[in-house]
């Protein structure tokens, strides 16, 4: 360690998303760093789809990462939102000074930042699970569970909405809550439908929430929440079976007039998807304790709904890079916390709303299909803006808090 107390090795907690992108970026603030992922392989094939948003996009073009989203993803030009019955309730995009969204699989998404890091000579060790940390005055060392140990300045947990360093923190860290719904997806080959010209439609049915996007060629992507009382892990869901499954979705969507049912119905049993219970996770209100400190899902789990969980994890990335770039770790984690807490809390109870709506009962349903469309035609698209035209500059010198 420095004596001026600045950080020049990290460990980072988790080889997901937000891992890798953690470490390209303290690479790149001049901070070695390497990632510590508790499997013993890669996750190749794992996980539906998500959006990466403008503000996402921007935060890995901060670090020189942007392309890869461009090669992978398919532009989202607008949101389109329908009942069940086939009425149009709103349609929301992004302002037009701002790139699309881009849709891609998460498999993908993962694949292609996983070689980036690796391309970039940033060390990823696989089977290395977390035990605990012996915090000094000189340095973190990590334990892990196969009797091997590693020591740098500062450990950074990146291991998701489960995280093992979040109770290493603060034993009193809340635990993830089961949001009321299980979800799935799948990749149509052909759809036998047209192009729905770059818009994503979000169905809110009668018994489920469905959303897809018809490509040029007829391919599609689809994906369901479905309500379900009882929480369930994902090993759980997965072990009721792909054919349970699809007869369960065809009869939640069996009386909507949206395209549920025949894009279901044409949809191979071995391309079901099955991603398990969607998860909210409540305020995180300690984020950093000594030498450690969180980012992306163990701080800050954004629900799906909101389509912002990978873009908020990769502005926390960066953004915390830089503040390690310019002051002492202990003030560059107030500084990180300081700039970021606001800004996911927000979009965060965003999110939470839209989890309200797909889980409406028979009156709320009637309400929302109601009260939605005109609420939508009030809203100026520039009030919500905020959260898309985030620009993280990162040339900018960070100051330490007053």
């Amino acid at each position: 360690m420095t004596r001026t107390n600045k950080a020049r090795t990290a460990l980072v907690i988790g080889g997901g998303i937000a891992g890798p992108v953690a470490a390209m970026a303290l690479h790149k603030a001049g901070i070695e760093a390497a990632v510590y992922e508790a499997y013993d392989s890669t996750a190749d094939g794992v996980g539906g789809g998500m959006s990466i948003a403008p503000n996402g996009q921007n935060a890995l073009d901060a670090i020189g990462a942007g392309d890869l989203v461009h090669a992978i993803g398919t532009p989202v030009t607008a949101m389109g939102l329908r009942s069940w019955t086939g009425k149009h309730l709103a349609r929301f995009a992004p302002p037009s000074r701002l790139p699309s969204l881009q849709f891609v699989w998460r498999s993908d998404l993962y694949r292609a930042i996983y070689d980036e890091a690796r391309r970039r000579s940033v060390p990823v060790h696989h089977g290395k699970r977390l035990t605990g940390t012996t915090d000094t005055a000189r340095g973190i060392t990590a334990h892990f569970a196969d009797g091997t140990r590693a020591s740098a300045d500062i450990l950074i947990g990146a291991d998701g909405i489960r995280s093992t360093v979040r109770p290493l923190i603060d034993p009193a860290a809340p635990q993830p809550h089961y949001a009321g719904l299980v979800c799935f997806g799948a990749r149509l080959h052909d759809s036998g439908l047209p192009s729905t010209d770059g818009v994503m439609y979000m169905c809110f049915g009668k018994r489920a929430f469905f959303g897809y996007q018809v490509f040029g060629d007829s391919s599609a992507v689809w994906f369901v929440n479905l309500p379900h009382p009882l929480a369930m892990t994902v090993e759980e869901a997965q072990a009721i079976g792909a054919q349970e499954w699809m007869r369960t979705l065809q009869t939640a969507f069996a009386d909507d007039r949206t395209p549920a049912l025949e894009m279901i119905s044409r949809t191979d049993v071995g391309q079901l998807l099955i991603t398990g219970p969607m998860e909210n996770m409540p305020r995180v209100p300690t984020w950093t304790r000594g030498r450690m400190t969180l980012i992306g899902d163990a701080a800050h789990a954004a629900s799906s709904s909101s389509g912002q969980g990978a873009s908020l994890a990769a502005e926390s990335a960066v953004e915390l890079a830089r503040c390690l770039r310019d002051l002492p770790y202990d003030q560059a984690f107030a500084a990180y916390e300081h700039l970021r807490r606001p800004r996911v809390e927000r979009i965060i109870k965003l999110g939470a709303r839209t989890n309200s709506n797909k889980t409406a009962g028979p009156v709320g349903r009637v309400l929302r299909d109601l009260v939605m469309p005109a609420t939508m035609k009030l809203i100026n698209p520039e009030k919500m803006a905020w959260q898309f035209d985030h620009h993280i500059d990162w040339d900018a010198k960070t100051l330490p808090l007053a």
